[in-house]
């Protein structure tokens, strides 16, 4: 199991420094990907605009946002940012992609809530179609640049039914956010089997991501999750909030926890933006990869 790390652009108070060094010593500690969550409601970072940044100063390491709330997003748009962040990188984006719960990034983008499903739908066929060259509106001109890559590939996110049908009609593989091993495990069986019975070729990528704080930081890490997390309600967020990983052995317990269950990639979400957490965690993490 590969063991990415996330990068710490819905931290308050993090700088564009911070978030450039910690993609450096995240590429050279030696870490499978470079991930971001975010929120169009929450004070963060975009997390293109991160990892097209981030891309310049690394060598080898992967990107990916987990997950971005791609119906709050044009179409047109999100295709031509995430095909110019793949050419920018050579090719090291993936797109975790998802429709998000938090009402207020609809709202701010002048969306609809309600009907994001269905948005959502349209649009994984129409990033697609864009990649492809393809005009998405009639006696328009396609909107993604002619870089001769493929496309980018997708991950989708989600607990649903749904989340397993666009996973197998429009995805490598789905992404679990936030949840215990022991959750995770039965959706995986899920996508699995249907993935099977579409008669895609191959196996499903499956990651998973989640939270850690290491060293003196475990007052910040939870002040922070309980900021990030509010809008679910207090006990919730509270809940989240003691979920974190804070400790060695939590991390190294975790990791084997999802490589038990057949997870390919555990991304570490960081909760303090110290870029030193880059450190900590490759000493922890890193050799239970090995």
């Amino acid at each position: 199991m590969e063991i990415g790390i996330g990068v710490p652009n819905s931290v308050r108070g993090t700088t564009g420094a911070q978030l450039l060094e910690w993609a450096r010593r995240a590429d050279a500690a030696g870490f499978s990907s470079l991930a971001s969550i975010g929120a169009v409601s929450y004070p963060a970072y975009e997390e293109l605009t991160v990892f097209a940044a981030a891309g310049a100063v690394t060598e080898r390491i992967r990107f990916l946002p987990n997950v971005l709330i791609a119906p709050a997003r044009s179409t047109a748009e999100l295709a031509k940012q995430a095909a110019t962040v793949q050419e920018l990188t050579g090719g090291r984006l993936t797109l975790g992609l998802g429709v998000g719960w938090r009402e207020a990034d609809y709202t701010l983008t002048g969306r609809d809530f309600a009907g994001r499903g269905e948005v959502f739908d349209r649009q994984l066929a129409d990033l697609r179609r864009a990649w492809a060259g393809e005009a998405l509106v009639e006696g328009s001109r396609p909107v993604a640049p002619e870089t001769g890559r493929p496309g980018v590939p997708i991950l989708v996110g989600g607990n649903t039914e749904a989340a397993v049908r666009r996973t197998v009609e429009h995805g490598i593989g789905w992404t679990a956010g936030g949840l215990p091993p022991e959750m995770v495990a039965p959706f995986l069986g899920r996508v699995r089997a249907a993935w099977a019975e579409a008669g895609r070729e191959g196996s499903p990528r499956f990651v998973a991501l989640n939270y850690f704080s290491l060293g003196d930081t475990e007052e910040q890490s939870r002040a922070y999750l309980l900021d990030y997390y509010a809008p679910m309600g207090r006990e919730t967020a509270e809940m989240i909030a003691g979920s974190a990983h804070r400790s060695p052995k939590a991390v190294q317990e975790a990791a084997a926890a999802f490589a038990e269950i057949g997870v390919d990639e555990l991304i570490l979400d960081p909760t303090v933006s110290d870029p030193g957490q880059v450190d900590l965690l490759a000493e922890a993490a890193l050799p239970a990869a090995s």
